[in-house]
């Protein structure tokens, strides 16, 4: 029986100058999507450069709603407020919209997908609800790809999750503080910090986000929030400390789970190899486990560190993941979304 190819789409990317806007792009080409026509849209600023991609060199066009209403997939790659203000009139237009920021996550009406784990969820769409999509934050999007099988196998009760994020969760601008102050402090400069709420070399920054009325920051609860809406489980008790690190690319999570049914390290490890979009790094004698370095500009989530933990005994693992948060968190994320369309 012969399988016809999907037909090929006409593409939008909204915030194309961005970190996340030009990793939509080499996405796209990475995994074979079929681009009829891509369209880059950026600001006013920007509008008339041309810039090479892999799809071969491209202008930049300063945004306008009507245009980009023409297209079938709209990706955007931009702030909460502009996704607010413009993503609902794309939709209407006719376009299935993949929005990255925050705005609509916590909307009922508004699917919030990670492929491995609630690809069903795209039914909303199909069912005539809307063509508004939301892609999580990154951190949760890296660790509900771990926990969403293990949830499934076992049931999650209970997770706590401490995050160590890199710089490039602030953007270029966040790389650039952490490498330009790096050298300051080791040529014994002065050390300013623009980016951060304090100098980011050589240490750690247990903020990121606003603080909230319960102590916890916006970044923190985005991780609880979107957790269980994404697993299905509304009242699933999720606690997070988010800290800012000095590395590039890739965050880390340290995360205990209480489950539901017993656990061993080995039926957790079973369940993960077998896992869409995991990687299972765990050797930890022979120095083989999830660090930012390995996980850097790699699809998959590298998962290890698995053990039974000491707090919940036979009912509970403490593990490590580690994932490309510009690409799983983000941009790889928003194109297997449009992927579910085909």
């Amino acid at each position: 029986m012969s399988t016809s190819s999907p037909s090929p789409r006409r593409v939008a990317i909204v915030g194309a100058t961005g970190a996340v806007g030009r990793e939509m792009v080499d996405v796209l080409h990475r995994r074979s999507f079929p681009v009829a026509e891509l369209g880059l849209f950026a600001s006013e600023r920007s509008a008339g450069r041309t810039v090479e991609t892999p799809f071969g060199e491209k202008t930049l066009v300063a945004f306008d709603v009507e245009k980009v209403k023409g297209y079938d997939i709209v990706l955007l790659a931009v702030s909460g407020d502009f996704a607010k203000e413009h993503a609902p009139a794309i939709a209407a237009g006719g376009a299935l919209v993949i929005d990255n920021s925050s705005a609509f996550r916590y909307d009922d009406n508004v699917p919030l997908i990670v492929p491995e784990i609630n690809a069903h969820a795209m039914g909303a769409i199909e069912q005539g609800k809307g063509k508004l999509i939301a892609n999580p934050n990154c951190t949760t999007a890296i660790a509900v790809v771990a926990l969403g099988p293990l949830h499934k196998a076992f049931g999650l009760k209970r997770v706590i999750v401490s995050t160590y994020q890199a710089t490039s969760g602030a953007g270029a601008e966040g790389m650039a503080e952490l490498e330009e102050q790096t050298r300051n402090q080791l040529d014994g400069k002065p050390v300013v910090n623009s980016v951060f709420r304090h100098p980011i070399p050589f240490n750690l920054i247990p903020q990121i986000d606003a603080f909230q009325e319960n102590g916890y920051t916006k970044e923190e609860m985005k991780v609880t929030w979107e957790t269980r809406k994404i697993l299905e489980i509304p009242d699933l008790p999720v606690s997070c400390t988010a800290v800012r690190i000095p590395t590039y690319r890739a965050h880390s999570e340290a995360i205990t789970v209480e489950t539901l049914s017993p656990v061993t390290p080995d039926a957790a490890r079973a369940v993960l190899a077998d896992a869409p979009g995991v990687v299972v790094k765990d050797v930890p004698a022979d120095g083989v486990y999830p660090m930012p370095i390995n996980a850097t500009g790699q699809f998959d989530v590298e998962v290890g560190r698995i053990r039974t933990s000491l707090i919940f005994g036979d009912h509970g693992l403490d593990l490590f993941v580690c994932g490309d948060q510009l690409l799983k968190g983000a941009a790889l994320n928003a194109v297997q979304i449009a992927e579910l369309s085909l």
